[in-house]
């Protein structure tokens, strides 16, 4: 079992920064695979970027490839989220997400065992 804990979301304008945190406890943190989603309403929750176990394998969408950066700090059971040049199109609620299967780097919500509460980012114009 894994509890999830998101923190860093708020409002910035377009162009702008902010670092998601999440920061697991529970188990042992490198067995797990890390996502994050996003939902914005109306919407389906998707994919934005996850980051495997320990060998710290990479991917993210194809929307946010080079303006989102997925990083773990396995010392610290804690995966970031750093988001650059911000768009008013990114604001939903971000969640993160842990897969017991830590080996490689999973897109699917379903493929996803354990959920955060998720946090507000809204990037307003």
């Amino acid at each position: 079992q894994v509890q999830l804990l998101e923190s860093g979301g708020g409002s910035v304008q377009a162009g702008g920064s902010l670092r998601l945190s999440c920061t697991a406890s529970g188990d042992t943190f490198t067995r797990y695979g890390m996502g994050w989603f996003r939902q914005a309403p109306g919407k389906e929750r998707e994919f934005v970027s996850a980051i495997s176990g320990s060998t710290r394998t990479t991917h993210s969408a194809d929307s946010v490839r080079g303006r989102f950066t997925i990083s773990r700090d396995n010392a610290r059971n804690t995966v970031y989220l750093l988001m650059d040049s911000l768009k008013p199109e990114d604001t939903a609620v971000y969640y993160c997400a842990a897969d017991r299967n830590g080996l490689g780097v999973r897109t699917r919500v379903h493929d996803y065992d354990y959920w955060g509460q998720g946090t507000q980012v809204t990037v307003s114009s």
